[in-house]
């Protein structure tokens, strides 16, 4: 992999992108998915459960690998067409993220960690991948490695 990120939505966006092998970010925009290649690595972090309701969620929630192919546009209905890649999911379980803050390049020594969180979508080191891999249990057949 040359690059990973982390991806931000809530818990039940991301449960149906992992369902049917996308994702999809900053509210369908392409701009941001041009950013990510195939091959990439791609965590989601989900604040809350469902958009808009503030349950305290703070978890990882998907963990793959982008597939190739460009970004393209998604129907969800309404004539709202998302643009979305394909990703290559892991077997993986939901982790909360603040029993890992002090050991993340990304949230370490920060007392307002979840600043770049705001941003959707941002580039994070290999360290902090296989630490949230490891961290969701992530399998290792060609989805994370």
């Amino acid at each position: 992999m040359s690059a990973y990120w982390i991806a931000v939505a809530s818990a039940e966006h991301v449960r149906r992108g992992r369902k049917d092998g996308f994702m999809q970010v900053n509210h369908g925009k392409a701009a941001p998915l041009r950013r990510v290649k195939p091959g990439d690595g791609i965590v989601y972090y989900s604040p809350t459960t469902i958009l808009r309701e503030k349950d305290g969620l703070q978890a990882f929630t998907a963990i793959g690998t982008v597939r190739d192919g460009e970004p393209y546009q998604g129907e969800m209905g309404g004539g709202f067409t998302p643009f979305r890649r394909d990703v290559e999911w892991a077997t993986a379980e939901e982790a909360p993220i603040k029993p890992l803050l002090e050991r993340l390049d990304f949230t370490a020594g920060k007392s307002n960690w979840g600043y770049q969180l705001r941003f959707g979508l941002f580039e994070i080191t290999d360290h902090d991948f296989r630490l949230i891999g490891e961290a969701m249990g992530a399998e290792t057949q060609g989805a994370v490695s």
